[in-house]
């Protein structure tokens, strides 16, 4: 197994906050699983532990048999690109790669494949406040993929996005798992943004932090092409997540709470 959860629980403020519960979860190599709560229930903790960049109070966490740290195989996307802004686009990427060793001759050849596969191969030489919300998260997914991670970690990547420029950064990604096979551990509040990109969904439920319910996505892969949502498939499990949302909440407070954090309508 890639990754590996058991029993774990995190806690912060000396203990008064407890983040997670008795979280067990296994991820596959080259699996999509998609994170999904309400805020407060832990996901980007969850992402943090299996990073490495903080250690579980109890219970393990394991990234090929060994607690992760994070200069393991691993690159994280946040909602907000955090590109260096004195450099260019192109020199965004170059830098990573020259922290992991890459040949500076290979570096900006590396840089501007990746920058042509997300679309923006034409502004390797501008620099992030030239560029828009939605050109600066494909720079920020470019550098993440640059150094071939086993794993990408990526916390509500498009959240911040308008919705043409969040459709369109949704296929991208998804083509861009059929072709690498990386492990994608993704977060997001959107359950159609999780049936559409995910293998797994795996619900959480807050205060602690715990594993609600884990459910499969039976649709075919190449889902982003073509209007797949209209389906009786995708209405259906659809329809089964929200009963899950309805499920467990433990009183009308909790209800609302957890309606407002998955209710993407307008």
């Amino acid at each position: 197994m890639l990754i590996s959860l058991k029993n774990v629980d995190k806690t912060f403020k000396d203990g008064k906050v407890v983040a997670l519960e008795n979280i067990s979860l296994d991820i596959r190599a080259g699996e999509f699983v998609s994170l999904v709560g309400p805020s407060g229930c832990g996901k980007t903790t969850l992402l943090r532990l299996i990073n490495g960049l903080i250690t579980p109070d109890a219970g393990q966490v394991l990234y090929k048999g060994k607690a992760p740290s994070p200069e393991a195989d691993m690159a994280m996307v946040f909602q907000s690109a955090r590109l260096l802004p004195w450099k260019s686009v192109a020199e965004n990427i170059t830098f990573v790669l020259g922290l992991r060793g890459m040949a500076r001759k290979d570096r900006l050849p590396r840089a501007q494949a990746l920058l042509g596969a997300v679309g923006l191969r034409d502004f390797a030489d501008a620099f992030p406040h030239e560029l828009s919300g939605g050109m600066q998260q494909r720079v920020g997914l470019a550098r993440a993929l640059a150094v071939e991670p086993e794993v990408l970690l990526m916390d509500e990547p498009f959240a911040a996005l308008d919705a043409m420029t969040r459709e369109t950064l949704r296929a991208e990604l998804a083509r861009m798992w059929a072709r690498r096979r990386m492990a994608v551990v993704f977060v997001t509040h959107d359950i159609d943004e999780a049936i559409l990109l995910s293998q797994r969904i795996v619900m959480l439920k807050p205060r602690p932090g715990r594993i609600d319910t884990i459910v499969d996505v039976d649709l075919p892969e190449a889902r982003w092409d073509g209007d797949i949502r209209a389906s009786a498939a995708f209405t259906s499990l659809r329809a089964q997540l929200w009963d899950r949302i309805h499920g467990m909440a433990g009183d009308g407070a909790v209800l609302e709470e957890l309606a407002r954090a998955f209710d993407d309508t307008p």
